[in-house]
């Protein structure tokens, strides 16, 4: 798109895909509807996504019709924990024995925490097939772990910004840097299995609500540090969905997830970063809440039956607000659809969403199988192009 004059003479700014995406960002009506691909990041060539040769054709097609978003989190210095790891927040030199074993594709690894106040163990478990890691164990199977957990000294992490400028220069116009953070809630509630944490915060809610608070203490210090260090465009925070119905009801939400999110809000707003509140499941009943963070927009906004409240409804609320949508295709459309499904999906989202701006087109989750299917691939080619096609403001 070629600058257009203004009534001074002046040109306009083109329509870079940085401009569009925080034109939305920002509840504005940019050209067209920003298309985002979610974690597949066609910007970073380090991205997990672009080292693998199964996806070098997709991504090649994002980079090109996409407007990108680069997630990135700087991580500790290389030197920094030779072998120890980060333990709930804490850089404190805490020793963990880690052990793997493997048997053909399938990896197992337990880790052993030795905490001031006796051992915790966990366990996790890879597929080389499939992208992503599951907990076998969680770190507590108790109150008294949860203590074990706590007595681990606090030190402020470290954060290491040397990959930063790569990063933006890889990026440049193109789109923006995200970074992703949890709230103190949901890193309270991940020390155990979800079950297990769903009895202990319904049930004990005072200790639930004790230990919460002192994560929050070690998370605000480390988002400091973290600002400090990291100039982004905008910082998702994951976790809300934990404390979401039919799991708790939304006075739950209202005490551990609103002023502790607020609380960080307010602080990634000093340095004039936005924050986009990152949530699956069913948010008719805690909608409400989300505007009391402070949030600037709200993702992935998953339709029924997954979700409870259809995108229309999410967009005219989070307008009136001043938050931005990000959604809503859902990821088993994109793997087990057809391209035409795809096609109508899209149509409908945007006769949902379109209208008025604050919108971004963007699937629910992204692809975790090695390699791509075939299917996949052509299903999300399909939604990009229906998303130039359909997504024009002008």
């Amino acid at each position: 798109m070629n600058p257009a004059p203004t009534q001074e003479g002046e040109a306009k700014p083109a329509w870079t895909s940085r401009r569009r995406l925080l034109t939305a960002l920002a509840c504005g009506i940019p050209d067209r509807v920003p298309i985002n691909t979610y974690e597949l990041a066609g910007r970073n060539r380090l991205d997990w996504y672009n080292t693998q040769p199964s996806y070098r054709g997709l991504m090649d097609y994002i980079r090109q019709h996409t407007d990108c978003i680069t997630n990135w989190n700087p991580q500790p210095p290389s030197d920094h924990y030779t072998s120890r790891e980060r333990f709930l927040g804490s850089s404190h030199p805490i020793p963990i024995e880690v052990h793997t074993q493997t048997q053909g594709d399938i990896s197992r690894t337990t880790r052993i925490c030795h905490t001031p106040r006796g051992d915790l163990r966990s366990i996790t478990q890879v597929d080389r097939q499939v992208y992503t890691t599951w907990q076998v164990e969680h770190w507590c199977k108790s109150t008294d772990d949860v203590d074990k957990a706590l007595s681990v000294p606090y030190e402020p992490a470290v954060f290491d910004p040397s990959d930063y400028p790569r990063v933006r220069a890889e990026l440049g116009e193109d789109g923006i840097i995200v970074s992703s953070v949890a709230d103190p809630a949901y890193l309270a509630a991940d020390l155990m299995s979800f079950q297990d944490f769903l009895l202990w915060a319904a049930t004990d809610t005072a200790h639930y609500a004790s230990t919460v608070a002192q994560i929050a203490e070690r998370v605000m210090e480390n988002l400091r540090r973290q600002l400090a260090c990291c100039p982004v465009e905008m910082i998702r925070i994951c976790g809300p969905e934990y404390m979401t119905p039919p799991f708790l009801p939304p006075p739950m939400f209202a005490r551990f997830m609103v002023p502790y999110v607020r609380q960080m809000t307010e602080l990634i707003h000093q340095h004039g970063v936005k924050v986009r509140l990152h949530c699956h499941g069913k948010i008719n009943r805690v909608l409400p809440l989300f505007f009391e963070t402070g949030c600037d927009a709200t993702d992935p906004c998953e339709p029924p039956p997954d979700g409870d409240l259809e995108l229309d409804a999410v967009k005219r609320q989070c307008l009136a607000h001043g938050v931005s949508v990000w959604g809503n295709i859902e990821l088993k459309l994109l793997e087990h659809g057809t391209p035409q499904a795809v096609r109508a999906e899209v149509a409908r989202i945007m006769r949902q969403a379109k209208e008025g701006g604050g919108f971004v087109l963007m699937p629910t989750a992204a692809p975790i199988n090695i390699p791509l299917s075939a299917q996949t691939e052509e299903n999300y080619r399909a939604f990009i192009e229906a998303g130039r096609e359909l997504g024009a403001y002008s």
